[in-house]
């Protein structure tokens, strides 16, 4: 057989681009999961490290690195304090103003994204996270502005000493986005001091369904909490949702937390009593932190129904945790300017109450707002705090007949 040389150069060429379109798409493709190497086992090249001490900024696989980064393995000890690693065997800890960066591809420009992380606070009270998404330079103009928020770890919310944070944002560019995670640091003095961080994750997000919206005239983006962070399989505490101030983008589409420096936490129906549907929201933060959204298409002297369900999480929250002795929990809503208050006691076993409000949109936009009454901790005196659920929220018009009623 004669083999025409010219032929296979041919059909390589056209083979060739095949392939690295291929490959490149393999690589940029992302998936709602872990980000490449995002619980760190996959263990650095000993020539890289200095102890446990990152020396090479590319030392850690899928990441780039700066400052002061340890390499902390599970059951390491901090003086007398044993260190938790929350997913696998190893995790980094970030120094005074160290941080950590992973390009993200594959990303769709203009759509939203949510970012989830554990971290646990090993020294000062004041620590922070900051967290940056921008997009990776084109050299095609000016690329779009940093997207930056800081997550505040002044409260640890579990017993075991670590939680799982969200933050989200917009792509922007091509697609291809830079994630930093940076520890701004508190007052102490050891530069090696700070929080530790483990299994990154990433979930596109999207809004409500607009048949589902129709279909069920509700007047609230995302009423269920269905559409939400990326919660890990296997994780019994949830993801904290933290304040958003002036940024737009929220890792609960349609939902605001509007607080200092408390949270939120987005609890499964697979590990907590979720009145209805697979996701819901637990107030864990009392008083400190509401959760809220502004509803642009009410019309001022038209009267709407607020509707929602109130719960017990079924995570033995039945304590106070101020000391008193009475149980149960209270969940506050607001609705422009009327107001309901809904009991929930269920000794810490689950169940739900549903609680309405109509009212008169005294203007536009109408905000309506959910807060626990309380500070609660479960009851089996660990610490954990813990709170009413709010799920299954509709904001519905009154039909004109029933609405004159209502002003007898």
């Amino acid at each position: 057989m004669v083999i025409d040389r010219r032929s296979v150069q041919r059909a390589a060429l056209v083979v060739l681009p095949l392939v690295l379109f291929v490959a490149a798409r393999a690589v940029s493709a992302v998936g709602d999961g872990p980000l490449q190497n995002g619980n760190f086992e996959d263990s650095p090249d000993q020539s890289q490290m200095s102890g446990s001490v990152v020396a090479g900024e590319h030392a850690i696989s899928g990441w780039k690195t700066s400052g002061h980064i340890e390499l902390v393995c599970s059951g390491q000890k901090q003086g007398d304090m044993v260190l938790t690693v929350p997913d696998g065997a190893q995790a980094l800890r970030l120094g005074a103003g160290a941080s950590i960066e992973q390009q993200i591809s594959g990303l769709t420009q203009g759509s939203y994204y949510s970012l989830t992380f554990a971290a646990s606070r090993t020294c000062s009270q004041d620590e922070t996270l900051s967290v940056t998404a921008a997009p990776a330079p084109s050299g095609a103009g000016s690329p779009a502005p940093a997207q930056t928020g800081e997550l505040p770890m002044q409260t640890v919310y579990t017993s075991i000493g670590w939680d799982s944070y969200s933050w989200a944002f917009r792509a922007e560019g091509a697609g291809l986005m830079s994630v930093v995670i940076t520890h701004n640091c508190g007052q102490e003095e050891d530069p090696a001091c700070g929080p530790i961080v483990d299994a990154f994750a990433i979930k596109a997000l999207h809004d409500q369904p607009p048949d589902q919206a129709a279909a069920d005239n509700n007047m609230l983006r995302n009423g269920g909490f269905e559409e939400g962070p990326y919660i890990p399989p296997g994780s019994p505490w949830g993801v904290l949702v933290p304040p958003v101030d002036e940024d737009p983008v929220s890792p609960l589409p349609g939902w605001k937390v509007m607080a200092y420096k408390k949270s939120v936490r987005y609890v499964d129906s697979a590990h907590f009593a979720v009145p209805r549907g697979a996701r819901a929201v637990e107030l864990v933060s009392g008083v400190e932190a509401a959760l809220l959204q502004e509803v642009d298409t009410t019309v001022e002297g038209s009267w709407y129904r607020l509707e929602f369900s109130a719960g017990d999480a079924a995570n033995g929250c039945a304590s106070s945790s101020d000391g008193s002795s009475s149980s149960g929990m209270k969940l506050k809503a607001y609705a422009g300017t009327s107001e309901t208050t809904v009991d929930i006691d269920f000794r810490g076993a689950g169940g739900s109450n549903r609680g309405k409000i109509e009212f008169r949109a005294a203007a536009s936009p109408t905000r309506v707002v959910f807060v626990s009454l309380g500070y609660h901790t479960k009851s089996d005196n660990s610490g954990t705090l813990c709170g009413p659920v709010v799920d299954d929220v509709s904001l519905v018009p009154i039909p004109p007949p029933y609405a004159r009623r209502l002003l007898l």
